[in-house]
């Protein structure tokens, strides 16, 4: 399966509360990776799960299929302290 071909598609992220281009959920995760509600979010567009499948080892797959997303509070924060170092390392 090609998936960049649905890297264009947009759907409203419920993470960040606007629209997000699914190529965006296949590097905003840790380290570069999945977003943890892919599969959640992208399964009435495509197989989604049948792609994870195929391209990810068992455990990976069921890592990210069964991680439960941090509170929204403490993404906020993590999000701040990111923006501060930017800030502080720019100056």
């Amino acid at each position: 399966m090609q998936i960049e071909i649905y890297d264009n598609f947009e759907r409203r992220c419920p993470r960040l509360g606007g629209s997000v281009k699914f190529d965006y959920c296949r590097t905003c995760g840790d380290k570069g990776s999945f977003c943890q509600k892919i599969a959640d979010c992208w399964w009435e567009y495509f197989d989604i799960t049948g792609y994870l499948k195929s391209i990810l080892p068992e455990n990976k797959f069921k890592a990210l299929t069964s991680a439960q997303p941090k509170p929204k509070i403490t993404s906020l924060m993590e999000l701040i302290a990111q923006a501060k170092k930017r800030t502080n390392n720019s100056n």
